[in-house]
This record gives structure tokens, sequence and C-alpha cells, in this order.
């Protein structure tokens, strides 16, 4: 079996902290599908700050040929398009290229993604295009009996030299995940994550930065009420206090309500609510 992508190491502590959660903006997602297999996604939000964004996305996928088109406009009129090639070249390979043009401002920018998973090994190879000069990024992850090992680094072709890089480590079982990494050797970080049982899952996280002597520490963790419903909470050092409670009302339709509470002002303002609706037709 193939190991995560070096972005995925940790990935389930980070979802503990982040799902469910959507402090502060009030969100709508609607999802369809049209008999030729073309896929829909809309979206509009808004956040405490008043302002209201919105996306529309369509996907086509064939799957005979490894193919998948995707087109995106946002209200901040910015247009994107993907194309991925998937087990065709190679068997593992994933191709992906990526395009976006701001018809304000007339700028442009290319990607181009490759993932390689294969047993024991995943890697990527990503090339950000830039008229100054395309900048290069690279990860790879290996695996044994449960333990990763991974490496990213980011290399700016225009100024020549490394402007990023991180290593990562992880030892992962069915029912939990240790991950710690280390960026630039200035960053630190670690996490913990646990399913304790088919309801209950926590996780814990840990963060140093070098030269500090301030250290972000967070608890989270997620309790499965019914096959429709689930609350989640968390809390960190800086006495932020985050619930999330995840609602299916019916097929198709999924309610999330969340709550940021400031614990050392509990009496001022600041605290922050949020409210998402997803729909799939």
């Amino acid at each position: 079996m193939a190991p995560p992508l070096f972005a995925d190491l940790g990935k389930e502590a980070r979802d503990i902290f982040s799902k469910g959660f959507g402090f502060g903006s009030a969100k709508l997602d609607i999802a369809t599908k049209a008999a030729n297999g073309v896929e829909f996604n809309s979206g509009v939000s808004s956040n405490d700050a008043g302002k209201v964004s919105g996306s529309l996305e369509t996907t086509y996928k064939n799957s005979d040929y490894g193919l998948t088109f995707k087109e995106k406009w946002s209200s901040d009129n910015i247009l994107t398009a993907e194309m991925t090639i998937e087990d065709q070249i190679a068997n593992g390979l994933k191709l992906t290229f990526d395009t976006m043009f701001a018809p304000n401002t007339s700028k442009k920018a290319a990607k181009i993604k490759t993932a390689y998973k294969q047993d024991n090994f995943s890697g990527t190879t990503d090339i950000d295009f830039d008229f100054t000069g395309p900048t290069l990024y690279s990860s790879a992850v290996v695996g044994y009996k449960g333990w990763l090992l991974g490496g990213y680094a980011a290399y700016d072709t225009s100024k020549s030299r490394l402007v990023n890089s991180k290593l990562g480590i992880a030892y992962k079982t069915d029912d939990f995940v240790l991950h710690s990494s280390a960026s630039d050797n200035v960053d630190f970080s670690g996490s913990y994550y646990q399913k304790v049982s088919d309801k209950v899952e926590c996780a814990a996280s840990l963060g140093w930065t070098a030269g500090t002597a301030a250290t972000k520490f967070a608890f989270g963790g997620k309790y499965v009420l019914d096959s429709e419903s689930s609350v989640k909470m968390r809390i960190g050092n800086d006495s932020q206090v985050g619930f999330g409670y995840t609602q299916q009302l019916r097929d198709g339709v999924k309610l999330t309500l969340s709550a940021l509470i400031d614990a050392k002002n509990l009496n001022q303002a600041g605290h922050k609510l949020g409210l998402g609706l997803d729909v799939s037709l």
C-alpha cells in the first residue's frame, strides 16, 4: 500500500481541528449532477467583515481514459481550468495541468503537477510557471511497517536558491497516528490522533517557533451522537474554545453550526458564530 503524500502527513489530527468549524461565516454549497455526468458545484459565503463571495465550478470525468476536467469562476472574477490524467501514462501516476486567468488585471498563471504512488513510496513534483522564472516544488514519502518519513523542498529558479524545506516523520496504525515536522529549521510541530472507538476521536497538536518562548498547544475531539449527527470541540492555550455541531437533515442535506468563544474575555465582543449548509441533489 502506498503511503500518503507529504502534504497529507498528520492530516487526521488537522481534520479534527479544522473540519466541521466555520467561525465567523455563513456558507451555502450546492452540488448537482446532470444526466450526462457533468457535476456542478456552486457556493456563496459571507464573513464577519461583511464580504460576500461566490463561485461556480463544473467537473466532467471520463473514467475510461482517466480524465477529469474542471472549470471554476469566482466572484473575484478569477477563472481557473484544470485537466487531470490519472493511471494512463503509468500505473500510479497522476498528471494535472492547472491554469488561472484574471480578466481585470490580465494576470495569468500556470502549473504542472505530478503525483506518483507505489508500494512504500509516494512523491510529487510541481512546476509553478512565472515570467521571471518557474518555481519547482518536490516532495517524497517512504513507508515501512507503519513508519513514514518524508521531505519537501521548493526551489526558485529566478533566484537560484532554496526558498523552503520541510522534514516530516510519522508512525501510523489502524487507530492512532503520531506526526512531527520541521520547516526551515525554524518552525517545529507535532500532533497526535487516536480513534478511541467508532464514536470517539481525539487529537492534540503542539507548535513552536525558534527564537520565541511561546509554545502553541491545542486539544480537540469528535463524538458521533448517531448515524446523522456529531459534535466537535477544540481548545487551545490561547483560551480560544471552539464548538461544532453537524446534522444530516435528510439525504443530501447537511447543516453545520459552530461557535468560537474567547474564554479570557467572556464579557467582551469577539466571539464568533458560524453557519454552513451543504446540499447535494
